[in-house]
């Protein structure tokens, strides 16, 4: 790791304010391993989950969710897992794309590639993507709890102060 990216990372915020969406149109409370996966990640690494929310897989619904949380002021972070497939009910990235700010091309880059060494080809299916709405980090990934331990473990976890700390200046 470089210098320059090692400061970045002592400088960084310790607490980050996240809010969780699922985007699923069968998920309920009880049933979101995904869901219960990302705060897990997010609580062990001393992060805040100030609200999580399950959302249809329906763009307006969707888009209005990240409105909200983004006009909240005091959301770090969007995590949304789920509806980054290709089926006809996928959503989110067409969704999330349009209301995107600044892209994080490396984010759904480097998931697919992690992914691609896990799963094979099938990785190409995922479409995940990130990038900022204004000053709010927004990323997505899969619903399923491999694409969800991927994402946290190798890519959020480890640069989500750091993305922060950016999308701040």
């Amino acid at each position: 790791m470089s210098q320059s990216a090692q400061l970045h990372r002592e400088t960084s915020p310790q607490r980050v304010a996240c809010a969780v969406l699922t985007v699923s149109d069968t998920r309920t409370p009880q049933t979101d391993s995904g869901g219960d996966l990302v705060v897990e990640r997010l609580q062990s690494a001393g992060h805040a989950v100030l609200e999580r929310q399950i959302v249809r897989d329906d763009p307006p619904a969707i888009r209005s969710a990240i409105q909200r949380l983004v006009g909240r002021g005091d959301i770090d972070a969007i995590l949304l897992t789920g509806g980054t497939g290709i089926s006809s009910r996928d959503q989110t990235y067409e969704t999330v794309s349009v209301l995107l700010t600044r892209t994080l091309p490396g984010y759904g880059e480097l998931f697919r590639s992690l992914s691609y060494a896990e799963i094979g080809a099938a990785a190409m299916l995922s479409r995940a993507v990130g990038g900022l709405v204004g000053q709010v980090v927004v990323l997505t990934m899969p619903g399923s709890p491999a694409g969800v331990r991927l994402a946290m473990d190798r890519l959020i976890v480890p640069e989500l102060a750091h993305l922060v700390r950016e999308a701040r200046r």
